[in-house]
């Protein structure tokens, strides 16, 4: 329920009345980002890493286990919950490498969370929806999927933590639709299919209900090294993301049946991939910040098509077809009529190579049709690779990183990182997870000791009222949940 005096903020109120580029006028936060890419492309390159309006950050110890987990601005507090190796509530224990997740809904003072696991072989997550139960010959079943968490946001602790879908492979990113599931994204496209398993490398749609998720692979909407999916609420069609290096088209499925609801995209529809109108074939591996392209698109014939030398079929009719290519599209997120993409390793290396740099952030007008760099980063203080990505209810775009690690004056660690609208990046949070065997039996956990700082964070999301974000770091395998006084930023 909402706070008296806030607006409705359920995500489906939410996005279906954030779509204000029906009307043609530009959203304020697309329009400050527009001008921020425009002025900056006129004065040359302008993004550093700022100082945060939040404050400068500082190790802060975990509500729950007391462990100095993260480094967050004054003011901030959180939860860790649903570490790998904690028991489910099936008795089950939390599968490893967390990654993309998102608030699907809220239930009451419930926030329900659905949660990838990025896992090859090993235990099968014991879910009543499974796509595949075959095994390897040396007996290991296909690990990745989904579970699904229930949080309080009264008591600002887990609730419970579910199987939700099982017998997929590397389960990477995916996004939330308007109306409340999960696209879980298998990011392979390895074919088991000779030792008695079955293809991989699709989209599974996951439901808040785990009972209703039906483990059926979504194949029209293509099958390659997924990564990340966007719906636009305004015409229901879904924008993809592939992260094979150099050869990452950025896509859309028109879907047949377009009720929004859950089963809908099961019903198919068509795959196309973007290009520029008169550059076919461009590859904008090292974009300029503030660059633009006017873009057309094109269909796949054969969404299912079989890879050929590792590389996926759909990107090889994309190519055919003239479709662009960025270096490794990532994080993919919708807000007030804008499509966010980020190209993780966009830019050019110390040995001149690109689609090899410290990555960027390109904003899709889908009505206009065009295409914009708003982030360009120089180095790795200014954004260390950026993966995920997610835009808070009040505009505040947020990238984590998966870079391994930066030294910034906080010290060594991935981060979350702001992006603001005047091209600046500041520092949100950092991981700090550094763990003795003394601290790890203390708080009842089952990871490793060891220097975590490296590893990766990743699904970051927020609960439609912007009161609590949620990440996880993804080995050992940790959901945060992160509350404070937001109104002091853009998140």
């Amino acid at each position: 329920m909402n706070k008296p005096g806030q607006p409705d903020l359920s995500r489906r109120k939410l996005l279906k009345g954030s779509a204000v580029l029906a009307t043609g006028v530009l959203a304020p936060l697309a329009q400050s980002l527009q001008a921020m890419a425009a002025q900056s492309a006129a004065q040359g390159p302008g993004s550093r890493l700022a100082d945060s309006p939040y404050g400068p950050i500082a190790p802060v110890n975990d509500t729950v286990t007391g462990l100095p987990l993260l480094q967050l601005p004054a003011g901030f507090s959180y939860a860790t919950l649903s570490w790998t190796g904690d028991r489910m509530a099936d008795g089950s224990p939390v599968p490893a490498r967390h990654d993309g997740m998102g608030v699907v809904t809220v239930e009451g003072d419930e926030i329900v969370l659905v949660r990838n696991h990025e896992n090859g072989t090993g235990e099968l997550i014991p879910a009543a929806a499974c796509y595949s139960r075959a095994t390897t010959a040396e007996g290991a079943h296909l690990a990745g999927g989904n579970t699904t968490i229930r949080f309080s946001r009264q008591h600002k602790r887990e609730i419970s933590t579910v199987p939700s879908l099982g017998g997929t492979l590397v389960n990477c990113a995916g996004g939330v639709t308007p109306w409340g599931t999960w696209l879980s994204c298998e990011e392979t496209i390895m074919d088991l299919t000779a030792s008695g398993g079955r293809k991989h490398g699709y989209i599974f749609e996951v439901t808040a209900d785990p009972a209703q998720t039906t483990g059926e692979a979504l194949v029209d909407m293509g099958r390659f090294e997924h990564e990340a999916a966007a719906v636009d609420p305004r015409d229901s069609l879904v924008y993809l993301t592939e992260d094979h290096r150099n050869e990452s088209p950025i896509y859309r499925f028109v879907p047949n049946d377009r009720s929004q609801t859950a089963g809908a995209l099961a019903k198919g529809g068509r795959l196309q991939a973007a290009r520029i109108v008169g550059n076919p074939g461009a590859e904008l591996f090292a974009p300029q910040l503030g660059e633009s392209h006017r873009i057309e698109w094109v269909d796949i014939e054969n969404p299912d098509a079989d890879p050929q030398n590792e590389s996926s079929g759909p990107y090889l009719q994309a190519r055919d077809a003239g479709a662009l290519s960025i270096s490794r599209g990532e994080g993919i997120f919708y807000f007030e009529g804008m499509i966010y993409i980020v190209d993780t390793s966009a830019g050019v290396d110390e040995r001149g190579r690109a689609g090899y740099g410290d990555g960027a952030v390109w904003m899709l007008d889908p009505v206009a049709g065009t295409l914009r760099c708003l982030f360009a980063s120089t180095n790795q203080r200014m954004a260390n690779n950026p993966d995920n990505m997610a835009v808070s209810p009040r505009g505040g775009i947020a990238l984590a990183e998966d870079g391994g690690g930066a030294e910034d004056d906080f010290g060594f660690g991935e981060r979350i990182l702001g992006l603001q609208p005047s091209g600046e990046t500041f520092i949100f949070a950092k991981n700090n997870i550094v763990l003795s065997t003394e601290q790890i039996a203390a708080a009842g956990k089952q990871c490793e000791a060891g220097d975590y700082r490296d590893r990766e964070i990743c699904g970051p999301c927020f609960d439609p009222s912007g009161e609590v974000m949620f990440f996880n770091i993804q080995t050992p395998g940790i959901t945060f949940a992160v509350w404070g006084p937001w109104e002091r930023g853009p998140f």
